[in-house]
């Protein structure tokens, strides 16, 4: 069974609401497995089912999600709650189940990276440039200006999830971007497991999670670069089995736009307050959880030269590609096997080394 190729975390964009409440035409896979796919909240969403007969009630259950999750966590729409949260000028804010739930997992994803993934970055993403959907930011434009001096961060953010009573600092406004898409691929999944007890996958924009049976060796999710940078369809690719969690790429490659020729992406360094500089272009990771997997996959490029041994300590296989396309698999994550990528190393000496660290395996399975 083949999943769409991971992709990269997407600031939550909202879209026309016609785009939110249908979906594309079932795709069948197997005698049994049907998927479907459409476009929501800017990316491409994809629920497969074992049980092609549960695809209508399932994919149901994915668009009230969705549509939930948008008008919840979006920092395109002027009618979300999240605005009006980032709005309150430090004043404290009852806010709905859902945004609790989505504040709770992004607050628990920078403690998890000591601040690396931090949610308070809302005001750097406007800086840099990402203040509108991005299939309607200018792809070019003059040179911006980042604000220097010390800022609130994540640990300032003061929420208690009882209560639901939120309190941003001042100078201080949420994005969910970084784990937004992970923790609704992860609900969605549970809920169709759950009502239906049927194996099922659930992408939004390249964020998977799994649950329920499935034969072995489990579901095939192809992984590979969007807008790789040297332009080559040729990028690094491989293809891995998943029977349980998630799996998410984070990268650099792609959501890219200048500013004063020099090139920004959503992904920002809480150190500089702008689009980090990295050794690493994409990291894939595997997880428990979607929200584990993006959560680690974004640590990741963040931290840099500190990424490899932050993966190793937590158990997490994962598939890293420098800047020269050279992979690097950690974890037990297994060797490249796509054609592709073995062509793209051939042609290409920069990327013709892929190093492999043997590490012990953990709970769950990627296996290929």
């Amino acid at each position: 069974m083949r999943a769409a190729a991971p992709a990269t975390d997407v600031a939550q964009e909202s879209t026309d609401p016609e785009a939110k409440a249908s979906a594309g035409h079932p795709t069948k896979l197997t005698d049994s497995a049907v998927a479907r796919e459409w476009r929501a909240i800017g990316v491409d969403v994809r629920v497969v089912v074992t049980d092609g007969r549960l695809l209508d009630q399932a994919c149901a259950i994915a668009i009230a999600e969705i549509a939930d999750l948008d008008l919840a966590c979006s920092r395109f729409r002027d009618d979300s709650e999240i605005m009006a949260l980032n709005a309150s000028g430090a004043q404290p804010v009852v806010v709905s189940p859902r945004l609790g739930d989505a504040i709770s997992v992004a607050l628990q994803a920078a403690c998890d990276t000591e601040g690396a993934v931090d949610p308070a970055l809302g005001i750097n993403m406007l800086e840099v440039g990402y203040d509108r959907t991005f299939s309607s930011l200018p792809a070019d434009g003059p040179p911006i200006k980042i604000s220097m001096g010390t800022r609130p961060t994540w640990a300032n953010v003061e929420f208690d999830p009882e209560s639901l009573v939120v309190r941003l600092p001042k100078n201080v406004a949420l994005d969910l971007g970084a784990t937004a898409k992970a923790f609704g691929s992860d609900r969605i999944a549970a809920r169709i497991n759950s009502e239906f007890g049927c194996g099922v996958l659930v992408s939004l924009g390249g964020d998977i999670c799994v649950a329920g049976p499935i034969e072995s060796p489990g579901w095939l999710i192809h992984v590979s670069e969007k807008g790789d940078p040297a332009g080559e369809a040729g990028s690094p690719a491989t293809s891995v089995h998943l029977r349980v969690g998630g799996i998410a790429t984070s990268t650099t490659t792609a959501r890219r736009w200048r500013r004063g020729g020099k090139w920004m992406h959503h992904l920002i360094d809480p150190a500089t307050g702008s689009s980090v500089v990295s050794q690493w272009r994409t990291v894939t990771v595997a997880g428990p959880t979607c929200v584990a997997a993006n959560t680690a996959s974004t640590a990741a490029i963040i931290m840099n030269d500190r990424a490899i041994r932050w993966l190793k300590v937590r158990g997490l296989p994962a598939r890293l590609v420098d800047q020269d396309g050279c992979v690097t698999l950690i974890g037990g994550w297994p060797p490249d096997t796509d054609p592709r990528a073995s062509e793209s190393r051939e042609s290409d000496a920069a990327a013709s080394q892929q190093k492999t660290d043997e590490s012990t395996g953990s709970s769950w399975e990627v296996t290929i």
